[in-house]
């Protein structure tokens, strides 16, 4: 059996449902919304690349070695993606990545509610020792975001990879461990209910 299967994970301001073929329009509309693919420091599928993106979400879940989400917002629409991917199932370990989000719900308690219901099922369920994030050095604003969770900063891995343009990429790299887990979670369960209000 293995150790991660897909599942729906739900709470008041998000719903992540397993990836499906079925989810293509849905993900099409959601990221023409801010036309997320023209950020230079993060890969976003465009539109029209939508379905190609799904079936290599679903190949590296069969791989084992992703676990990927359709994010849905608390009125049922069609939001984004995010995935447990670099799934290391010896160490329990995972990174929560490979994540876009429609304009329309940046800086909401979606991705609060989101980050919450991963890491409480990589914790609690999955018995992780450690959930990391990596973010480019120059998006600022997921890194801002990642530091929010509670996350520390393990260090960065220069010259990484190479971009589609050509450049080379700093990756940024978090982590929150299991000893941190319980203080993390109050904490976001905190931001959320602020968020709320």
């Amino acid at each position: 059996m293995p150790w991660l299967e897909p599942i729906t994970l739900r709470g008041p301001y998000a719903r992540l449902e397993p990836l499906s073929p079925d989810h293509c329009d849905g993900l099409t509309e959601a990221v023409k919304d801010g036309e997320l693919w023209k950020l230079w420091y993060t890969f976003v599928p465009k539109a029209e690349d939508m379905r190609k993106e799904i079936d290599r979400r679903l190949s590296l879940q069969a791989a084992g070695s992703m676990l990927p989400w359709t994010v849905f917002d608390a009125d049922g629409k069609i939001a984004g993606m995010t995935t447990y991917m670099n799934v290391d199932a010896p160490n329990r370990r995972v990174e929560i990545g490979s994540t876009w989000y429609a304009r329309r719900v940046q800086r909401s308690a979606l991705n609060t509610q989101c980050k919450l219901l991963l890491l409480t099922h990589a914790f609690e369920q999955r018995d992780c020792i450690a959930v990391e994030f990596r973010t480019h050095f120059f998006n600022h604003q997921s890194r801002r975001g990642i530091e929010r969770l509670g996350a520390k900063q393990d260090g960065i891995l220069r010259n990484h990879q190479i971009a589609s343009n050509g450049t080379l990429r700093d990756t940024v790299v978090y982590s929150i461990i299991a000893s941190e887990w319980p203080t993390v979670k109050a904490h976001l369960t905190y931001q959320l209910h602020e968020k709320a209000r």
